[in-house]
C-alpha cells in the first residue's frame, strides 16, 4: 500500500507540473496565433477556441500516456495497448470494468482516477475562461 501511495503521489505531482506548463504553453500558442490573425485582418475567436481545445487534449494525452507507461512498466494490466486503454478509461473516470488491474496496484489506479477527475475539471475551467477571454463568448451572454 505504501508503494502505491508513494508512486501515486509522485505521478500526481508530475501530472500537475505537466498540466501547469502545458496550459501555459497553450495560452502562449493562443496568444501568438490570435495576434498573427489580427495582423492579417482576420477574426480569431473560433481559431483561439480550436487551439485551446486541441491544446488541452494534447496536455491530457501526455498525462494519460505517462500513467500508461508506468502501468506497462509495472505489468499492471498487460501489454502497452491495454495499459493505454486502461489508463484512458481510468483517467477519464469512465471505469468500464472490462480490464481490471493487478490487485497489488489497485490503489495506484484509483489515484489516477482522482487525478484525472481533478485535471479534467481544471481543463474545463481553463476552457471556460479561454472562451470568455479570447473566444467567441462574453461573460453573461451565453450562460
Amino acid at each position: 500500500m505504501i508503494a502505491n501511495l508513494m508512486l501515486g503521489t509522485l505521478l500526481i505531482g508530475i501530472t500537475v507540473v505537466i498540466h501547469t506548463f502545458g496550459l501555459m504553453a497553450v495560452t502562449r500558442a493562443i496568444g501568438m496565433i490570435t495576434n498573427w490573425l489580427r495582423l492579417q485582418g482576420r477574426r480569431s475567436h473560433i481559431v483561439a477556441m480550436l487551439v485551446a481545445v486541441i491544446g488541452v487534449f494534447g496536455v491530457l494525452t501526455v498525462e494519460i500516456w505517462l500513467w500508461a507507461v508506468v502501468y506497462f512498466s509495472l505489468e499492471v494490466v498487460g501489454d502497452f495497448q491495454t495499459s493505454l486503454y486502461f489508463s484512458t478509461a481510468t483517467f477519464a473516470t469512465v471505469g468500464y470494468g472490462d480490464i481490471v488491474a493487478d490487485g497489488h496496484w489497485r490503489l495506484l489506479t484509483s489515484l489516477e482516477g482522482v487525478s484525472g477527475f481533478l485535471l479534467i475539471g481544471w481543463s474545463t475551467a481553463y476552457l471556460v475562461a479561454a472562451g470568455v477571454r479570447v473566444g467567441p463568448f462574453r461573460a453573461g451572454e451565453h450562460f
